[in-house]
């Protein structure tokens, strides 16, 4: 990871990474844990295979909806890794610049590893400058994105009782 560039958060998750995996990439499942509610999920598209998309719309309380342009996937180790980019559309195709200063693309790489039982998960957040790592910081990261791990954690664990 890039020192000083990478915010991340991990959880231990009793599940098997086969399920943890399914509630990433299959979309009406991240619609259920991706964002910390009462932020909701609208839209979700997810092709886990490389120059795929990762799309998602969010609809905040009091913010409306937040849609951006769609992610491109960049790396996939099935039930271990999925890298996806902000920056860059389907295709590896660049995303246009923001047009606002607070606004910043960010490159997600989770890891999945069965541990203990279940999947240790792992949530990196890439950013290009120490700026961008601010901006996220103050729009709540670390509570935002473990918030949501915790809600994927309930899901996965539904899902694995449910097996």
């Amino acid at each position: 990871m890039t020192k000083g560039l990478t915010l991340t958060i991990s959880r231990q998750i009793n599940a098997t990474p086969q399920i943890v995996w399914r509630c990433l990439t299959e979309p009406d499942l991240l619609m259920q844990w991706f964002a910390p509610k009462p932020v909701e999920i609208t839209e979700a598209e997810v092709d886990a295979t490389p120059g795929g998309v990762f799309h998602i719309v969010m609809k905040v309380p009091e913010h409306g909806e937040m849609r951006g342009p769609s992610g491109c996937v960049l790396l996939t180790e099935s039930h271990t890794r999925l890298v996806w980019t902000a920056a860059l559309g389907p295709g590896f195709v660049p995303n246009p610049p923001h047009t606002n200063a607070d606004d910043f693309y960010m490159t997600a790489d989770i890891r999945l590893e069965a541990r203990d039982g279940g999947c240790f998960y792992t949530a990196h957040a890439l950013h290009a400058t120490p700026q961008a790592v601010a901006a996220h910081e103050r729009m709540g990261f670390h509570n935002g994105w473990g918030t949501a791990a915790e809600q994927l954690a309930e899901l996965a664990a539904h899902y694995q009782n449910l097996a």
